[in-house]
């Protein structure tokens, strides 16, 4: 499953529903408590729900926290909740009408966006929740000023809306070289360029480095140019996804030092999908190298 699925399926509200021996696996097969990591980050830790999809969120609650993970996030509104009571929020929520392929670059899509969202942010206020995501959408022969402009003027009023609720929007940046292709929002700079237009700081980007390194590279160079534009960050190994340890080509360490150094004091979240067999010992290392003063 991938990320889209995943999020558009609802299966992360499934928890309780899972094995057991499923909910062993994903633990690495251990149920011994785990130190609790001190951080020293000005910035936050969070974790994608759904990269550990087969893990129920309560039990990923109990464990992330002992981590220094202070957000599970990707999830909607009935998890709130749940994360609260653990003592967690979520850095940036979703919902399953935040339609990743048809997003704000369509004037069709503009109505249901803004009828739906008012909802949506005023739940999120009343939570908490910081930030709520949005996507430009595929291009579908769209061109990056048609595109532009059609995600400006829907964005404008929902954005405007959340100035005043003190939540902010997020447009991921994503690739589409390998992973969602035709999707419009898959450079820093078009990006940027759309901030700029709608001039609100209540919408920020999600620099998503994984996605970034495999469309134009330049990450720390990026980050240090365009960091006030930036509300939330991601990580995952390229190639393919995974850990971010040293099989994969991005030095984690260094990157999360230069993005500590703009003095970002939001959420960096680890989205990358585990394959080593303990899956959340894989989480307690990513958190480590990230964990720069």
């Amino acid at each position: 499953m991938n990320r889209r699925e995943a999020i558009n399926t609802g299966l992360l509200s499934l928890a309780a529903m899972q094995a057991p021996s499923m909910v062993s696996s994903m633990l690495g097969g251990s149920n011994q408590k785990e130190t609790i990591m001190k951080t020293k980050a000005p910035f936050h830790h969070s974790v994608c729900k759904w990269c550990f999809g087969d893990l129920p969120l309560e039990a990923m609650a109990e464990k992330v926290k002992d981590m220094g993970i202070t957000s599970i996030e990707l999830v909607g509104v009935d998890d709130w909740a749940i994360l609260k009571k653990h003592g967690l929020t979520c850095a940036i929520g979703n919902a399953p009408f935040i339609s990743l392929t048809d997003g704000f670059n369509d004037v069709n899509n503009h109505a249901k966006y803004q009828s739906m969202f008012p909802d949506l942010l005023k739940k999120a206020a009343d939570a908490g929740i910081p930030n709520i995501i949005v996507f430009s959408g595929n291009r579908r022969g769209k061109s990056d000023v048609e595109g532009m402009e059609n995600c400006a003027k829907g964005l404008d009023p929902i954005v405007k809306q959340a100035e005043k609720l003190g939540v902010t929007i997020v447009m991921e940046l994503l690739n589409s070289k390998v992973n969602h292709k035709d999707y419009q929002c898959d450079h820093t700079e078009w990006g940027v360029q759309l901030m700029e237009k709608v001039g609100n700081t209540n919408l920020k980007l999600l620099y998503d480095i994984y996605h970034m390194q495999i469309m134009e590279g330049d990450v720390i160079a990026t980050i240090n140019k365009y960091n006030k534009y930036f509300g939330h960050y991601h990580t995952a190994g390229v190639p393919g996804r995974h850990e971010i340890d040293e099989n994969q080509e991005l030095n984690y360490h260094g990157i999360m030092k230069a993005i500590a150094a703009t003095g970002f004091k939001g959420y960096v979240a680890q989205e990358f999908i585990p394959i080593a067999q303990d899956k959340l010992g894989s989480l307690r290392k990513a958190v480590e190298i990230c964990d720069v003063a």
